[in-house]
């Protein structure tokens, strides 16, 4: 899981905010740059094509790998390709490319997340899944620090091209660890159901299950990291904006940041044990959003390092602490039965209205400046605490029906695995 962890990692910031570092300073227009954003939609559209990748072999790879590690070495394959195509692309003069090779990657890195997710699933126990999760987690943070402070670093040093060359090359990380990750269908044959039904089956026990109360437990998921992934669009051109180096970036934000995310995260891990889930959610929400204040408070400030310093570690602490609620929340609203494809829809609706927005952010500085946009991604906070109010009740039964289970599986566990 640590290698599979760092190979989900590795794509997600070179589609995001490092390419918009290196958009910034071809001379791309923030307003542009917050459109192309709208390339890591992938993302959250990726539950659309998760019944195909849960039910369907890949050929030929297949045959070699088996249905879950020929997806895995296809979609790693399909995004080191992409990654060399931006390489070889000039966003001065070939934006096109750029733009086909991000949307290429970010395709195949979200297949990659959906089959990821199903193997993990697969491959051990509900009472291993922590440790998995765990081991996931961590290699997808130390990917954070190389596509972060290691691409800026080689571009701040050598080029962009060369930069994105040698990402391409770290997706053999993943590779490798596929080919030597366990073969699970064998021992799980899955019963092919016609696509519409495996798409829907999901959905439907979802909604039976949960009823009415599924309506603001969707919406908080979809707006619980909606302040990260706006900030995260114009962060980096907010840096350069600023004046600060790459260098400076990379150090801070892409190195530092990462590790302050880590420990955030663990916390998050740690209250929801010691306060429960619903307490460590309200809290993530609550945090995570006014964090964003500390990008207003920079942007008015100036390039002092000292308060890029305080800015990134509120912001990416607060980030991990939420980070690690939601995935905790959306984990227990799955069925065994249904895990895998409920889990990427889950995954796909807590980042669409991000990126959605995100898409517009570059408008709304070019309009009104830095600091309204962080102030006003920062208000989101206040629906955040209301939507926790009302899953209130719904979470903590949730949790105390669990935790009533003898074996800790939920009863739906004797269903067949999807």
């Amino acid at each position: 899981m640590l290698p599979l962890g760092f190979s989900s990692g590795l794509p997600f910031l070179l589609v995001f905010s490092t390419l918009s570092a290196w958009l910034r300073e071809a001379g791309i227009s923030r307003t542009e740059i917050g459109l192309l954003s709208w390339v890591a939609l992938a993302y959250s559209l990726k539950f659309v094509w998760a019944p195909i990748v849960d039910r369907y072999d890949v050929p030929v790879l297949a045959r070699l790998l088996g249905r879950r590690r020929g997806w895995m070495a296809l979609s790693q394959i399909v995004t080191a390709a992409g990654l060399v195509g931006i390489a070889l692309g000039d966003p001065q003069t070939h934006l096109s490319l750029t733009i086909a090779s991000a949307l290429l990657v970010a395709f195949a890195s979200a297949t990659q997340d959906v089959v990821i997710d199903g193997w993990r699933i697969d491959a051990a126990s509900t009472e291993r899944q922590g440790m998995m999760a765990a081991s996931l987690q961590l290699g997808y943070r130390l990917a954070l620090i190389c596509a972060g402070a290691g691409a800026l670093y080689i571009a701040e040093f050598v080029n962009w091209h060369s930069a994105y060359l040698a990402m391409a090359a770290l997706m053999g990380v993943g590779l490798a660890a596929t080919v030597l990750a366990p073969r699970l269908d064998e021992a799980a044959p899955r019963e092919r159901l016609p696509f519409a039904a495996a798409v829907v089956e999901p959905l439907t026990e979802l909604f039976r299950r949960k009823g009415p109360i599924l309506i603001p437990i969707l919406a908080l998921i979809a707006c619980f990291r909606l302040p990260d992934f706006v900030a995260g669009v114009m962060a980096n051109s907010l840096y350069i904006d600023l004046g600060f180096s790459k260098a400076d970036i990379a150090n801070v934000s892409k190195l530092y940041g990462v590790w302050i995310g880590i420990a955030g995260a663990f916390a998050g891990g740690l209250a929801a044990t010691r306060l429960g889930l619903w307490w460590t959610l309200l809290i993530g929400a609550v945090i995570a959003a006014a964090s964003n204040l500390m990008f207003s408070w920079l942007a008015v400030a100036g390039a002092r390092l000292d308060l890029l310093v305080l800015a990134i570690s509120v912001d990416n602490f607060a980030g991990g602490f939420a980070g690690s609620a939601l995935v905790a929340y959306m984990s227990g609203l799955t069925a065994p039965g249904y895990a895998a494809t409920q889990y990427a829809l889950l995954s796909s609706l807590y980042a669409l209205p991000g990126k959605l927005i995100g898409g517009g952010s570059g408008a709304v500085v070019d309009a009104y400046g830095y600091p309204l946009l962080f102030s006003a991604t920062a208000a989101i906070g206040i629906p955040l605490v209301i939507l926790c109010l009302v899953v209130r009740r719904d979470t903590t039964r949730t949790a105390a029906e669990k935790d009533a289970e003898p074996d800790g599986k939920p009863a739906l566990a004797t269903q067949p695995r999807a």
